[in-house]
């Protein structure tokens, strides 16, 4: 019997049969966990638990509570729903994954004249229950196109024949789970016996698919209602039915056919018109302080600047104050879990300078404004003074913004306070949404690279603290907003491409960094790259890829 060598789980390196598969070979390793292993890494790749070792490898398995095993989750539990509820109504019933709150998917099936009611609901979770109980693999097949494209037909969905007409490859990758075949970006879990932990409710139109926490796999995610950001998801889902791209696909049709300049127009003319309404209710409300707050790489500073012009033709005065000012010095950030420093704590905020400032501005004083110097990590006053009149309106920018316990000075009746985040309205397909975390690190990755020299495996390895902390103290107060501003642009991705994937490609296959450059690669690959030429220059999108009016 062949054997190989592996190195599992950074212990000594043992002799492994060569046909068993990773699952076989997880059996050992359970106790390690709190919950099912889902994936492994194997010399640093994610690799699905159904393959069998290499020759001399380094293997590390990964649950619920590594990222690519959350998702592989996720994946799991989405193709167990469908495959319920094409059982039960029918297998060309299309259900649509339409977008992510909380971690969990709100999901719709357009089916005419059908009506989600718990009842229905109930139904489709217990045919789920029963293939959890059956503990059914979860197969994984390489078809041709035109065999992928048959039984997406077979199936009723168009959307994924669709996004065919551009691959690059031969053949298709599919999963079968009791005779139903879909496609799903991403790795997936290995079995139904492993997803027992999901959720059913209705919500709106359609119905909420609750997952187990990303940190706790004994607790389940939040299904609280977030009624303002399930607004803006519907609008932006109107917006890509407006430019009639709702998939990579039909983004993809766009391009080919000449149409992506009228793409990057109309999506440019929604922002426009979205931030001149802001305005207008920002004239409206008399207020003096605006408070604008989002997570990184949202495009808070673009979208400032473009709201500061629509306040002027308004008639008002607005001065622009970033809230990165009065961090305190570098040396006093807190420590985070990573045992690196915490910039995104709401400690690392000198509130008490802030508040001092904002008391003397709204009575009419001069104040004299900091500046932070992000080389020296130190704040510095250099002579910048400000004085609020009449018709004059501080616009303050910063992660925080929206936190009351940050302008504590202020009472809200007198803050106007604007949320915003980079909500995807395009998916890859009906079953496979776009992470809008994301959309957000694309940006971060070629924006720090292109304006602060840094690499992308940097970016990479930094990005668990910076979305731990929006989590933490950005997210829970969103629905506090007077305003919710979508930067999101549906041919971003198209345009992102040419930028992100050189400096994916750069990162080594030994850096721990190199597993999420490779889905971000392959995320990417779906898509045809789109020219810059004509995104605006006063352009969200032109923040991270540079030629910004904006710019300093």
């Amino acid at each position: 019997m062949r054997t190989v060598t592996a190195k599992i789980m950074g212990g000594e390196p043992v002799r492994v049969e060569k046909t068993q598969t990773l699952l076989q070979l997880s059996e050992g390793y359970r106790h390690l966990f709190k919950s099912d292993i889902l994936l492994a890494k194997v010399n640093n790749e994610v690799t699905e638990l159904n393959r069998t070792l290499p020759d001399d490898c380094a293997v590390e398995f990964l649950d619920i509570l590594d990222s690519n095993g959350f998702k592989a989750y996720q994946c799991g539990v989405v193709l167990l729903m469908i495959c319920a509820v094409k059982e039960l109504l029918g297998k060309k019933t299309c259900v649509i994954v339409e977008h992510s709150i909380n971690k969990n998917y709100y999901c719709e099936i357009d089916k005419r004249g059908l009506e989600i009611t718990d009842a229905l609901l109930k139904q489709i979770e217990a045919l789920m229950r029963e293939l959890v109980d059956k503990n059914l693999p979860i197969e994984k097949f390489s078809v041709p196109v035109a065999e992928a494209a048959r039984l997406f037909n077979d199936f009723g969905m168009p959307d994924k024949v669709g996004n065919l007409r551009y691959r690059r490859t031969a053949n298709v990758n599919l999963y079968k789970l009791n005779g139903y075949y879909d496609y799903f970006y991403g790795s997936m879990a290995p079995n139904t016996g492993c997803l027992k932990r999901f959720g059913l409710s209705k919500r709106d139109k359609g119905f909420m698919l609750q997952f187990p926490s990303s940190s706790d796999p004994e607790a389940m995610s939040d299904l609280k209602p977030l009624k303002k950001v399930s607004q803006v998801f519907a609008e932006a889902n109107n917006w890509a039915k407006i430019l009639n791209v709702t998939t990579v696909g039909e983004m993809n049709d766009k391009i080919c056919n000449g149409e992506f300049n009228e793409i990057i127009r109309t999506s440019e003319a929604l922002h426009e018109k979205k931030i001149a309404y802001i305005a207008d209710e920002i004239t409206n409300s008399k207020n003096k302080i605006v408070l604008v707050a989002g997570p990184s790489s949202s495009g808070k500073t673009t979208f400032s600047e473009r709201l500061r012009i629509q306040l002027r033709v308004n008639g008002l005065r607005p001065y622009l104050l970033s809230l990165d000012n009065y961090f305190h010095g570098r040396d006093q950030a807190p420590i985070g879990p990573d045992g690196r420093p915490d910039f995104e704590n709401f400690t690392f905020m000198d509130s008490e300078t802030l508040n001092d400032d904002l008391t003397r501005l709204l009575k009419g004083e001069e104040v004299e404004i900091p500046h932070y110097n992000f080389h020296t990590g130190k704040r510095e006053y250099r002579g910048n003074k400000m004085r609020l009149e009449r018709g004059d309106v501080l616009l303050m920018e910063g992660i925080h913004a929206l936190n009351d316990a940050l302008t504590y000075s202020v009472p809200k009746s007198k803050k106007f306070r604007i949320f915003i985040s980079a909500l995807t309205q395009l998916n890859i397909d009906n079953h496979n949404r776009i992470p809008t975390s994301d959309t957000r690190l694309l940006r971060r990755i070629v924006r720090d690279y292109q304006f602060r020299g840094v690499t992308a495996a940097t970016t990479i390895a930094q990005w668990p603290s910076v979305t731990r902390g929006a989590d933490q103290y950005i997210f829970p107060y969103q629905e506090q907003a007077d305003a919710f501003f979508n930067s999101a642009l549906i041919y971003e991705m198209s345009v992102l491409k040419q930028y992100a994937e050189p400096l994916l490609f750069r990162i080594d296959k030994n850096r721990p960094e190199y597993a999420d450059a490779r889905r971000l690669i392959k995320f990417l690959d779906s898509f045809i790259a789109g020219s810059d030429e004509n995104v605006n220059i006063n352009s969200i999108l032109r923040e991270f890829i540079g030629g910004s009016c904006f710019e300093t």
